[in-house]
């Protein structure tokens, strides 16, 4: 199923702390209104409620997506190159998709050290 059978759905796993949930969701859905569907945020208590909207302008939805996924969003572009975490209101589900939660994130998330 998913990245290459040319299946309407694919799957997306929630890395949560030390649980993982499998997710089966359409192709092409936004990142970040499938987790918040499932129960899970992107956010930090403080932008839970304080954030743009999925439109790409707060960057507080951050995810770390373990497999890569082509950034086309500009903040993408550059948190990819630099280590920051992805916008998940930025990232389509056109394939199968692992992506980790960050939990230990105050506002925006902290660049992954090498």
């Amino acid at each position: 199923m998913g990245e290459t059978d040319g299946s309407e759905t694919v799957r997306v796993i929630v890395v949560d702390g030390e649980t993982e949930t499998e997710l089966v969701v359409e192709r092409g859905r936004v990142l970040r209104e499938v987790l918040l569907e499932a129960g899970f945020s992107p956010y930090s208590r403080l932008t839970d409620r304080a954030n743009c909207g999925g439109r790409g302008l707060c960057a507080t939805c951050g995810v770390r997506l373990v497999e890569a996924v082509e950034p086309e969003h500009w903040h993408d572009r550059l948190a990819e190159r630099f280590g920051y975490p992805r916008l998940s209101c930025q990232i389509a589900a056109e394939r199968d998709l692992r992506v980790s939660l960050i939990n230990d994130k105050i506002v925006w998330g902290r660049r992954r050290s090498e």
